[in-house]
């Protein structure tokens, strides 16, 4: 009798899988499954197992093989293996339910590939007919394409369709920028740790920070910023890693989620910057337009660092001359 744990409902695609035998249970050689009803959509769609070898058993009803093009009808104690790389179809044939036992021989990723269906399925994430919604789909080639993948379009196409749209839909971004500063690290440091002296020199782009005392490690911030888009933004940031006069980094949420981190590099005459800036958009407009304008977003980036560039460097030299009077001053 089969374990519950083993029964894997794929009611969108038409069947419930059976596991019968696992790679654990048989040192990889072969996983070994029923798949009882009658499959439809993407599982009945033609596919490759790309290191695997593939056979095939009706237990009850019938089944239309087709492979390398040619098709096989087999019914009650017929099977037939399949050779690795081999394009085949298999779909039900004449009435009922039907259940074909498979074995898939070396087990590989088999299991985990079929949980990941049931989990699709049970998370909605098939449409009508048995298809993945194009997210699910795109993930699913990418986590499995090594196992198993459809025999149409060539595997490169298939993956390379399948990052880009991950990517498009994507809300998270990735930037990264440097550039030489004209003053030592230790004031540019300085402007760069402390965010409150953010609208003093990185303008028209920060409004407002709101801070208890200079920075420190866990020590948090609130900004209130804006682009060249028509909207205002709002953030907190804390405060991760603090290690002066080199590295400054924070945890942002708010309107925009992520990591921001500024590395300094001592050079002659001056500072060498560098900025890595992960983040997700949350506020809901953000969210909802990200796919559509990504290409905007980053220029609406590239547009704010620029005024850090024009900013910063003439700041941390006014910062270091006062410094240097000062200690003229106290000598």
């Amino acid at each position: 009798m089969t374990e519950p744990g083993n029964v894997l409902d794929l009611a969108p695609l038409g069947v419930r899988v059976e596991i019968l035998r696992t790679a654990a249970q048989t040192d990889g050689e072969l996983l070994e499954a029923d798949v009882v009803g009658r499959a439809r959509g993407f599982l009945a769609q033609s596919h490759v197992h790309v290191g695997q070898v593939e056979r095939l058993e009706v237990v009850e009803g019938a089944l239309e093989l087709r492979v390398a093009g040619r098709v096989h009808r087999l019914g009650p104690g017929e099977a037939m293996e399949v050779p690795a790389g081999t394009p085949h179809r298999q779909r039900p044939g004449g009435e009922g339910p039907g259940r074909v036992r498979i074995q898939v021989r070396p087990a590989r990723r088999t299991e985990e590939f079929l949980r990941r269906l049931a989990q699709m399925s049970a998370e909605g994430d098939f449409l009508p007919g048995g298809w993945p919604r194009p997210l699910a789909g795109a993930t699913l080639v990418l986590d499995f394409a090594d196992e198993g993948h459809a025999a149409r379009p060539r595997l490169r196409v298939q993956t390379a369709l399948a990052g880009g749209l991950l990517r498009a839909a994507s809300r998270e971004y990735l930037f990264v920028d440097e550039w030489d500063v004209a003053a030592p690290p230790e004031a540019t440091f300085a402007a760069l740790a402390d965010a409150r002296t953010y609208p003093e020199w990185w303008r028209p782009v920060y409004l407002d920070v709101d801070a208890e005392g200079p920075p420190a490690l866990g020590k948090v911030s609130r900004q209130h910023f804006k682009g060249r888009f028509p909207y205002h933004l709002r953030t907190r940031s804390r405060i991760v890693q603090l290690e002066p006069p080199r590295v400054v980094a924070a945890e942002v949420d708010g309107d925009l989620r992520g990591h921001g981190i500024w590395t300094l590099t001592p050079i002659p005459d001056g500072t060498h910057v560098r900025f890595d800036w992960r983040v997700h958009a949350d506020r809901p407009l953000l969210r909802l337009l990200t796919p559509l304008l990504r290409p905007a977003f980053r220029w609406n980036h590239n547009w704010a660092i620029a005024r850090a560039v024009e900013g910063l460097e003439p700041y941390a030299r006014r910062s270091s001359a006062a410094a240097g009077r000062d200690t003229a001053a106290r000598a």
